[in-house]
């Protein structure tokens, strides 16, 4: 029996950087939650944004955030895996020559830090993912701990991130595709198949009794961590390969009605 469902949530759930939930995928979890399931959204989105997403049922869900960098559950984080100083000392000083070309969002447990001045991106990082941020003039400045850098390119980072930011970085983090547009770096040991695998544990959940659904790169890990994985119909060949089965996508609500068929 299915006790844990987890779902990447842009190009998967919904659509890439919007804000809302479809009210069919709400109630779906609330009657989910009435049989002892629980929903967990996982995303490389930051757990305030997921926390507005899934607002009407905020309080029902657990979160894979930032990649499974910070893991909640119940008002309290279960995991929060920090970067090395070092490391965001050196990923930052690479980023900032492609400023112009590319921006860059840094995550801490309790929002992100943003340098740009580019409002087009200041507008999509308020408006369409709702992040908690505050602007500063240098992220090396500040004492937060970090737990993820994020890189953004409109339209596509894919051809720079998989020629140049993945191979330069695989070695010391973990450096993934987050979708077309973004670019992800966290300590070596995040990934969302990790973080299931913490969360299983917390609850007492074997893998054969968890769903996952995915469809980019940084979904690969929870493909493998759960007993029954779906790539959507979208998603990477990578994340096909790695999943056990393939449902509809977002345009379709592919994810609600796998749940739907399956379990309600």
């Amino acid at each position: 029996m299915v006790k844990l469902i987890a779902s990447d949530v842009d190009g998967t759930l919904i659509q890439d950087s919007t804000p809302d939930l479809y009210p069919e995928m709400t109630a779906a979890i609330k009657e989910l939650a009435k049989k002892g399931i629980l929903f967990c959204a996982a995303s490389g989105r930051q757990y305030q944004s997921l926390q507005n997403v899934f607002r009407d049922v905020a309080d029902e869900i657990a979160y894979i955030a930032e990649n499974g960098a910070q893991i909640r559950y119940q008002n309290k984080n279960i995991s929060v895996t920090p970067m090395k100083r070092e490391d965001v000392v050196d990923i930052m000083t690479m980023l900032r020559p492609y400023y112009g070309e590319c921006e860059t969002i840094v995550s801490t447990p309790n929002g992100s830090l943003v340098e740009s001045e580019n409002k087009e991106f200041l507008d999509l990082i308020t408006y369409g993912y709702h992040n908690t941020f505050r602007r500063v003039k240098d992220v090396l400045a500040e004492e937060d701990e970090i737990i993820k850098i994020a890189v953004y390119r409109k339209g596509s980072i894919r051809q720079l991130g998989e020629s140049l930011l993945i191979p330069a970085w695989r070695e010391r983090v973990k450096v993934c595709m987050a979708g077309d547009e973004w670019v992800d770096f966290m300590d070596l040991s995040v990934d969302k198949g990790n973080a299931l695998k913490i969360l299983e544990n917390y609850l007492g959940i074997r893998p054969e009794q968890v769903m996952a659904f995915g469809d980019n790169n940084n979904d690969i890990g929870m493909m493998l961590a759960a007993g029954k994985s779906y790539a959507v119909d979208t998603a990477v060949p990578e994340v096909k390969q790695a999943a056990g089965n393939v449902c509809l996508g977002w345009r379709e609500k592919g994810v609600y009605r796998s749940i739907k068929a399956q379990i309600l």
